[in-house]
């Protein structure tokens, strides 16, 4: 194996923000309200690499705008959700299950980290099953919904003697008759994420207490949700009486089916659900309540199979039983949505042009019947920017008029916003005046990282357009680097990174693991492209890379390429390299097998990258995604005709790039054995190389650790070819 490398180090400096900068700063996850709307807590975790030790916390934000915070240490981590206007609940891993405490929420006059100014917490009731999560609570009729993981029996109290019977069957061994086998990073066993319902209230004696008495509503349906493996509390919603949620289909072979229905049913369970969609519909996404209970959102995609089609706002008129499409012809995706308090309006967020905004429609009235084509006015159908920059999460309306969401950018994690008067905005609206909403300002509550930042010097990156495949506009970013100055040609070293999906896209966000401002601070000109097959410009422009892999996308990156080298003529064209995941990393095996394309690229890095497309058809968990984007399944003619075209495999006699290849072991969306394979071919031709496997990661490097090591070989890779000598 090899050694660490004694004359490598990561520049660091007090001005530097270096990786282990990156891997200690704070991480922000996004606020949640409380019903009132006049506070929130933030989920906040920052980790010791002198420690080794990762501390959650959270922060409770008065949303008033006073500054007031509370901060509240934990040592078991756990989960939160409001009880109360003033009493938080946590949620904690016990002996048995998991187990439920309240927080009473007081402020004093400190607002840093020594502020711990709340009682211990008082204990409310436990939850049978350790795999408790994703809390949704009304205060005003006490129910908590909330998911866990059990046996097709649908039994939450039988699930801890299950365990034990399987862990005691005498063998290690899985059988499988059905996909899934195995699913993002784990192998699949007999239990399934199902929705429950418990009550909790508060007795006379001022003491908070949970009922022993489960509702199972999913019980025997074959439902599961969340829906694995990414699924949380945007998977469902409760009113005062039911639970409103997305499951695949359960007629269907998840594998090679993306299909997900809406379903409504009693919190109580003691009715079946009833099914809100139509049948035909792809993917279905985020459905939300009105604040009345009347209607239901969701967001749903057309093709069954196609994870990435347009999402489309759907609503559901629960009293004329009416399903209509409100954003047929608006040509984004939206990823969350909410209700204004009057119900008059619905606030989402979604991706355009490489930006996360939050965007106000009006609701419109219910059609006369069911339709996919209404005739509405724009005004019903086209979405209205509130935010026009940086990247927006965490949508939620407030009592009062008010919204508040997180926001993070290229040169800052997340913070709490707000937007107030929403009355004045939606009267701006109404009377056609969209173009008001750029004076909207919204507000920020909360500067987490500001300070650990400020004399970095990140750089919030410069947006560039150029004409790419089929004289289409692309988009992309260049990040200067550290120390840049003007006129200095021919001194910086260039990097390319190309993202993966492929159907994703840089974006003004950010990142703990592929972070453009470590490489900047390095010393390295970044340049972050959007080429075909990108989110976030258009439903035509993310669908142009299927059955197209190794077209039209790298059409895109070399007039990008060229398009940075004649406009910033400082780069050092023979000092550049590239790096890319995922499909980044099929393209850069596909660069390395195309020295024609002209990137004279010195140094190449891929992790869990694809290097034989036809292989991966066959191993890749969710067989819908290579079926779709190789036209068919792997040994169909016209996808085998595509992977003898374009897997990265059939040009292995063309490599000559040093490249470094990162794998997780865990990866079961790209196995390792893709890395493996391309390593075993550099090393047979003699290219220098180098293979780095983490046992314990999935198809990102999680692990504070391995996050390091990851830049570290990364960083060494790079300057052993470009570096300074």
């Amino acid at each position: 194996m090899a050694t660490q490398d004694a004359d490598f180090a990561f520049k660091e400096a007090p001005d530097i923000f270096s990786p282990k900068d990156l891997i200690q700063l704070g991480r922000p996850g996004a606020a949640v309200a409380n019903a009132e709307g006049d506070l929130a807590f933030v989920p906040y975790s920052k980790y010791s690499l002198e420690d080794k030790k990762n501390q959650k916390s959270v922060f409770v934000v008065s949303l008033g705008g006073d500054g007031k915070t509370a901060h509240i240490p934990l040592e078991k981590g756990g989960e939160f959700f409001w009880l109360a206007q003033n009493t938080l609940a946590q949620v904690v891993e016990g002996d048995l299950g998991s187990d439920i405490y309240a927080y009473q929420i007081a402020f004093s006059s400190q607002t840093d980290e020594d502020n711990k100014s709340y009682p211990a917490p008082a204990l409310v009731g436990s939850i049978p099953s350790k795999s408790a999560s994703n809390f949704r609570y009304n205060p005003a009729t006490g129910n908590l919904v909330f998911s866990a993981e059990v046996y097709p029996d649908g039994n939450l109290t039988t699930v801890a003697e299950q365990d034990k019977q399987w862990a005691e069957r005498g063998n290690n061994a899985f059988v499988y008759d059905t996909t899934y086998v195995r699913h993002w990073d784990v192998w699949q066993g007999k239990k399934g994420s199902q929705l429950f319902s418990v009550k909790i209230s508060k007795g006379q004696d001022g003491l908070w207490a949970a009922s022993n008495d489960f509702k199972s509503p999913l019980q025997g349906t074959k439902h599961y949700s969340p829906v694995a493996p990414f699924g949380g509390t945007d998977d469902f919603d409760a009113s005062a009486t039911h639970i409103v949620y997305t499951t695949k289909d359960p007629q269907l072979p998840e594998a090679w089916h993306t299909k997900q229905n809406v379903y409504i049913v009693p919190i109580d369970g003691t009715d079946k659900p009833v099914e809100l969609t139509s049948g035909k519909q792809g993917a279905t996404h985020a459905p939300v309540f009105n604040t009345q209970g009347s209607k239901v959102a969701w967001l749903e995609l057309d093709k069954d199979g196609y994870e990435s089609d347009r999402a489309k706002i759907v609503i559901y008129d629960l009293e004329k039983q009416v399903r209509f499409t409100v954003t047929q012809s608006w040509d984004r995706s939206p990823d969350a949505l909410a209700f204004s308090k009057d119900d008059d309006f619905l606030y989402l967020t979604a991706g355009d042009e490489a930006k996360v905004k939050v965007f106000a429609l009006q609701v419109p009235p219910t059609p006369s019947h069911s339709t996919t084509h209404p005739k509405l006015d724009s005004k019903y159908t086209t979405p209205v920017a509130i935010t026009h920059t940086k990247a927006a999460s965490g949508l939620q309306t407030l009592p009062g008029g008010s919204l508040i969401f997180s926001q993070s950018s290229l040169t800052s994690p997340n913070d709490v916003f707000i937007v107030r008067d929403l009355k004045s905005l939606e009267a701006t609206i109404l009377s056609g005046d969209a173009a008001a909403s750029a004076n909207v300002k919204p507000e920020k509550l909360t500067r987490f990282t500001e300070a650990d930042l400020k004399d970095k010097g990140l750089s919030e990156g410069e947006e560039i357009w150029f004409k790419g495949a089929l004289n289409k506009k692309v988009q992309g970013w260049v990040l200067k680097p550290k120390g840049w100055k003007e006129g200095e040609k021919k001194k910086w070293p260039a990097l390319l990174l190309i993202h993966g999906g492929p159907q994703g896209a840089w974006e003004d966000q950010w990142s703990t693991r592929w972070n453009p401002n470590i490489f900047t601070q390095q010393g390295y000109f970044v340049v972050a492209l959007n080429p075909t097959g990108s989110t976030t410009f258009g439903q035509e422009f993310t669908d142009a890379i299927a059955e197209d892999w190794g077209g039209k996308p790298f059409v895109d990156m070399i007039n990008g390429w060229k398009h940075v080298l004649t406009q910033y003529p400082e780069i050092d064209a023979d000092r550049a390299v590239a790096a890319g995941a995922s499909w980044g990393g099929y393209a850069i095996n596909w660069i390395q097998g195309h020295p024609e394309f002209g990137f004279n690229f010195k140094a190449l890095v891929c992790h869990d990258g694809v290097f034989d497309s036809n292989y991966n058809g066959y191993s890749t968990d969710e067989l819908f995604f290579f079926n779709h984007e190789w036209g068919g399944r792997p040994w169909d003619p016209t996808s085998k005709k595509l992977s003898e075209k374009y897997s990265p495999s059939n040009f292995v006699h063309k490599w000559s790039t040093p490249q470094l290849l990162i794998h997780g072991s865990k990866d079961f969306r790209l196995p390792e054995t893709e890395s493996i394979a391309a390593f075993h071919a550099l090393q047979q031709l003699g290219i220098r190389s180098r293979l780095v496997i983490f046992p314990d990661e999935n198809h990102w490097v999680l692990d504070h650790g391995n996050s390091l090591k990851w830049h570290y070989e990364v960083l060494r890779w790079f300057n052993e070819f470009v570096g300074d000598k």
